[in-house]
């Protein structure tokens, strides 16, 4: 009985943590106008009818209207009494009502989710294909060292410079598809091939990244010595390593269905992203409050899902402290994959130098959009500016923001993994911000600037690593030779040394070098949306969106950024197979 209460008292402390922190979000969102110093009156005012000049009694007029005059606590308490009856409030640009306005763009938002996610799916089983077939014939643990560079490839595409190729070519060009809209299925394949491609081809990579050590225990290799078939092993395999993926799979879910601001963007969808986005923008917070709500409990149900799923994947043996360690075999490199990392790197480092002599701000209206050639090698933009130029030097922002972020990231992400209650609802909280609502977030508390976007994109790239700490500790808890050594008398500090740092940091430590290219993306993103840098600067994100609409007319323009992202992501991917833990050497009385 004393246990059962106490697992009791346990789920309601974790519930209250869950519903203080959407409280605490909420409340931030409420706050937003005057956090950001800014008259909400005015704003919405401007979103309303910008050639409407504010004078004093309009202003007057608009803050009457929308009860302004009370405050923002009192106005959240109002909007907070109203969500028991299922009354959101009203919008305070269109005055309609927002409960059905965000009920309508979830619906939308779930089916491009849903279409996104089986194009993920099948994208994630391509780039695990090739170690699924090598697991059984006890051949994963030598992949060859190019192994996956299709996939990084893939997941450094930024979603919407695919968006748009794919709605210029295929819809436009081609006509195979519809370009614009949301009127039926056929509008929704090449928004869920932009969003489900790249997300796929991230989630394959880190769930290919688990499956050596999956065919590396001892049940493989005993299936294997006896002759059962590769398919039934594989299958095996697939569902031990699931677990420690699926907490990220519950991120996805979210994120693609509150983060798909730049493709519903480009293809004109109706969506939950685009609508708190521009009500983010406008300050139209009922709608910008109901919209977070939505996300926040998606985020919550997508967690609690995925945790549920993870039992009957790895049965009673995550129970009983039955588990092999999923530790990936420690295999010595060969010659070619320890030289690819140096190849990649080779290859930026030269574009980084050949273009540092170059003048990236020179202007020559007579060379627009010049083809590349020998005097522009990747050719020039509306300006005239030489690409090769502004991507080297804008090279040294980028890769410098995108690594600080991402180790600020694997930091918070391991310490608050290890500390799964506190982090549980913490990262569904976070996930449920999309990187672009905590940019306009933090834009509007410390202003927009070269660095806005690197401190957005830090507050919530730590959760995807948190959520896979915890998964990955979860598992090793139940370890088989970890309660042999805590029977032993090992004293915490030694299993967490010994033991469990060992097997949970060397594949999150991957995690995060696979995340860097999706953290430079994530910037791109937010300075493709003029939440970053401003002209003239050279930063990859901004480089794309100055880029943007030439992409038909001078493709080079957009493909040479995006060409480093790429190689960025190549890099990244090839590297991280070096990642181990130094394991001490035994010596022999």
């Amino acid at each position: 009985m004393s246990g059962a209460r106490a697992r009791e008292r346990s789920t309601g402390l974790v519930v209250l943590w869950r519903v203080a922190l959407a409280a605490a979000l909420l409340c931030a969102i409420g706050l937003l106008p005057w956090l950001s110093r800014t008259d909400p009156a005015r704003t919405v005012l401007t979103a309303r009818d910008a050639e409407r000049d504010p004078t004093p009694e309009l202003l007057d007029s608009v803050r009457s209207q929308l009860g302004l005059d009370a405050g923002p606590l009192r106005l959240l308490g109002r909007w907070l009494a109203g969500l028991p009856h299922g009354d959101a409030g009203r919008s305070w640009l269109s005055g309609t009502a927002v409960t059905p306005t965000v009920a309508e763009a979830f619906g939308v938002s779930l089916l491009l989710m849903g279409g996104a996610l089986v194009v993920a799916a099948v994208t994630a089983a391509a780039v695990c294909a090739r170690t699924l077939w090598l697991g059984p014939r006890r051949r994963a643990a030598r992949r060859r060292a190019g192994a996956g560079s299709g996939g990084a490839l893939l997941a450094a595409l930024p979603e919407f410079l695919l968006a748009s190729v794919l709605a210029a070519v295929v819809g436009v060009r081609l006509g195979w598809l519809p370009a614009v809209g949301w009127y039926g299925p056929r509008w929704m394949v090449l928004p869920s091939l932009a969003l489900g491609l790249p997300a796929g081809a991230l989630l394959g990579r880190v769930l290919d990244d688990a499956l050596p050590g999956a065919f590396a225990e001892p049940w493989a290799r005993a299936a294997a010595a006896r002759g059962l078939p590769a398919r039934r092993i594989a299958r095996q395999a697939l569902r031990r390593a699931v677990p420690g993926v699926l907490p990220n799979i519950g991120l996805f879910v979210v994120g693609l269905t509150g983060g798909a601001v730049a493709v519903e963007q480009v293809f004109d969808i109706p969506g939950l992203g685009r609508l708190t986005l521009q009500a983010a923008i406008a300050q139209d917070l009922p709608n910008l409050q109901a919209g977070t709500l939505v996300l926040v409990l998606l985020a919550a149900a997508a967690g609690g899902l995925a945790r549920l799923a993870a039992r009957p994947l790895l049965g009673p043996a995550l129970r009983d402290g039955a588990l092999p360690s999923l530790d990936r075999p420690s295999v010595p490199s060969a010659p070619s994959a320890r030289s690819l990392p140096l190849l990649y790197g080779a290859l930026l480092l030269a574009v980084v130098v050949l273009g540092a002599f170059r003048d990236p701000l020179a202007v020559d209206t007579a060379a627009r959009l010049t083809a590349p050639t020998w005097a522009h090698p990747f050719g020039t933009d509306a300006l005239g500016r030489d690409l090769l130029a502004r991507v080297a030097h804008g090279a040294l922002s980028t890769l410098a923001l995108a690594v600080a972020v991402s180790a600020a990231a694997l930091v918070a992400g391991v310490v608050l993994g290890l500390l799964p209650r506190l982090s549980g609802g913490l990262v569904e909280t976070v996930n449920a911000v999309p990187p672009v609502l905590a940019g306009l977030l933090v834009a509007g508390a410390a202003g927009r600037g070269p660095y806005t976007p690197a401190l957005a994109v830090a507050a919530v790239a730590w959760a995807p690593l948190a959520a896979h700490t915890s998964a990955l500790l979860r598992q090793e808890r139940a370890a088989t030779h970890l309660a042999a050594t805590r029977a032993l008398g090992a004293s915490r500090r030694h299993l967490l040394r010994r033991h469990v740092l060992p097997a949970v940091l060397p594949p999150v430590v991957r995690h995060a070098l696979l995340r860097l290219p999706s953290v430079a993306l994530a910037l791109a993103s937010l300075g493709f949306l003029g939440l970053g840098a401003q002209p003239p600067s050279p930063e990859w994100g901004r480089l794309l969106a100055e880029n943007h609409p030439y992409a038909e007319r001078a493709p080079w323009a957009v493909l040479a950024p995006a060409a480093a992202l790429a190689l960025l992501g190549v890099l990244a991917v090839t590297a991280s197979g070096g990642v181990r833990w130094p394991r001490p050497r035994r010596r022999l009385d």
